[in-house]
């Protein structure tokens, strides 16, 4: 069901939310250390200010200041709290802008292939880059700052499996998990990946081996 704030109009009758987040607080570091950075300008310019100047002076460069920030540091404030990842049965979305507006849609069927990516740092807050390889228009989306992307890599693929499971249930022919014709092979090559990567524990695994096995 669509959390509060979440347009259930964009769901389509079957379709469920599986989670709407924004990006990792890691992202507002660039507008908040330029805002700090503009505060700190004024009160240095404030300081050796002449008083000759009197209150126009201040004013002036208060005014300065707060086009300073609506110029850099705002836009950055304004697209963390409009900037949305949105995980359902059926697709991921990637929503954000307040007056102009993006949207990417990616329907889970068209997805190949999903990596992440984090530096220390990044490993560290719980933040890194979600990398989306698929069939549609740009072959390739890339998410900044989520959080907890091994995580998200996880939910996309259980979706992702449940949805072939329900698209093509007891299909010996048909896609495999990850779109393309169905090889047991590269199905298993896939799994053992995952397991490397720590996206599957060993027991699913096991459980994903065995469905793959019976469907075939």
């Amino acid at each position: 069901m669509a959390e509060p704030g979440f347009p259930a109009s964009v769901l389509s009758e079957d379709e469920d939310l599986v989670f709407d987040v924004r990006p990792h607080w890691i992202a507002l570091t660039v507008p908040v250390a330029q805002t700090l950075a503009i505060v700190a300008a004024v009160i240095i310019v404030w300081l050796v200010l002449p008083f000759s100047w009197g209150s126009e002076g201040y004013l002036f460069t208060m005014l300065l200041a707060v086009a300073a920030f609506l110029a850099g540091p705002s836009r950055g404030f304004i697209r963390w709290a409009t900037s949305h990842f949105v995980l359902t049965t059926e697709r991921i979305m990637r929503r954000s802008g307040w007056i102009a507006q993006e949207s990417i849609d990616i329907p889970l069927e068209k997805i190949s292939d999903v990596r992440f990516r984090q530096d220390v740092l990044e490993r560290l807050v719980g933040a890194g880059d979600l990398i989306i390889e698929s069939a549609g228009r740009s072959g390739q989306e890339l998410l900044h700052d989520v959080r907890h992307p091994d995580r998200m890599q996880r939910r996309i693929f259980e979706m992702k499996t449940r949805l072939s499971e329900r698209l093509i249930p007891g299909d010996a022919g048909g896609t495999g998990l990850w779109g393309g014709p169905a090889s047991v092979a590269d199905e298993l090559t896939k799994l053992h990946q995952l397991v490397s990567q720590g996206v599957l524990t060993e027991d699913e695994f096991r459980t994903a081996k065995a469905r793959l096995l019976r469907r075939v």
